[in-house]
């Protein structure tokens, strides 16, 4: 029996084809993506296409469109083995991250990818990627589905999705995971390391909550930090600090992150290094998060951080407070021993 997959293509460059009148990038009909790609009728996979009414550029995707995804997933998780989204690959690890948190205890697998260069283009990396995608999309043994979560497939790797990011706009091989291992590696084999894997809890549940009151700030040196009380509405904010979670040392830096506490604002600290994470106490610089109440976003990527931060913000469903819950791993995006 043919596993079933839905393919839900969003926009980016990978259904993008160029106009040789103008040079620009013009977005084609997704419907004929068997024709443009026939090998995906080799597939083993009978794979169904339910594109955007109106294409998104990854730049424009936010909760609305996060919302919209995960929704065609729930309407149709029954009808359908596996998923598989195609995306612009500049906020994709965002996407991947938001629907890891909205879509809980997955019991399929849904894949994300995109490319560098559009399908047309002669050394495009669009076909593999789509390809390779879509074998991870319907992987099953023994009746039941291998990869239970949100990942993102790109340039022979698969990684888990709340742990990606993006970092090159050049390379084929635009996507990291550095604080955990690769899931799998296509090459002459096609590779999966089931023990990284994640296991759900319970049983698959949609919850669309975000809290959009969030703001993202990275420090640097000599800046004017007092600007932080001048954002009047946020709920919480996402502090990226240096290293393993230093910050200045001085009064006025205190008295800020104090007065920010005191106003009920949630303070999350995040690296700035992309490997490693955040250790409160390491350094006597970091003390003062300790102090004032923050909550440390150990070794996560700012956009799992971010998200996460997101959908758990007086979320009515959670019944824990939030430094409780923003510690927990709910679905893979951080290491619980870091």
């Amino acid at each position: 029996m043919k596993r079933k997959v839905l393919l839900i293509y969003t926009g980016g460059t990978i259904g993008m084809e160029k106009d040789y009148t103008t040079g620009s990038l013009v977005p084609f009909d997704f419907s004929t993506i068997f024709k443009r790609i026939p090998e995906m009728n080799l597939l083993e996979c009978e794979v169904s296409v339910h594109p955007f009414e109106n294409p998104v550029d990854s730049s424009d995707m936010g909760p609305q469109e996060w919302r919209m995804i995960a929704e065609w997933i729930h309407k149709n998780y029954n009808a359908f083995d596996g998923f598989l989204i195609l995306h612009g690959t500049d906020t994709m690890s965002y996407t991947a991250s938001a629907l890891s948190f909205m879509l809980k205890n997955l019991g399929k697998p849904v894949i994300l990818t995109g490319s560098q260069l559009p399908i047309g283009d002669l050394r495009t990396d669009a076909k593999e990627n789509l390809l390779t995608s879509l074998y991870y999309a319907s992987l099953y043994e023994n009746d039941e589905a291998v990869i239970k979560e949100v990942a993102v497939y790109f340039e022979y790797k698969l990684l888990r999705g709340n742990r990606s990011l993006k970092y090159s706009a050049e390379f084929f091989d635009a996507y990291q995971s550095p604080n955990y291992p690769i899931l799998g590696q296509s090459g002459v084999h096609l590779n999966i390391e089931k023990d990284l894997l994640w296991k759900p809890k319970g049983e698959f549940e949609l919850d669309l909550y975000l809290n959009e009151k969030v703001i993202f700030y990275r420090i640097f040196p000599g800046m004017n930090f007092e600007s932080l009380l001048e954002f009047k509405t946020p709920e919480a904010i996402v502090l990226q600090v240096f290293g393993s979670g230093t910050i200045f040392n001085n009064e006025k830096t205190q008295n800020i992150l104090q007065e920010l506490r005191n106003r009920g604002i949630e303070i999350v600290v995040i690296s700035q290094c992309v490997s490693g994470g955040i250790s409160f106490g390491k350094y006597s610089n970091s003390n003062i998060f300790t102090k004032i109440g923050a909550i440390s976003g150990k070794d996560m990527t700012a956009e799992a951080a971010i998200t996460k931060v997101m959908h758990i913000l007086n979320n009515p469903k959670y019944d824990k407070s939030f430094s409780e819950l923003f510690s927990e791993n709910i679905s893979g995006e951080v290491t619980e021993d870091f």
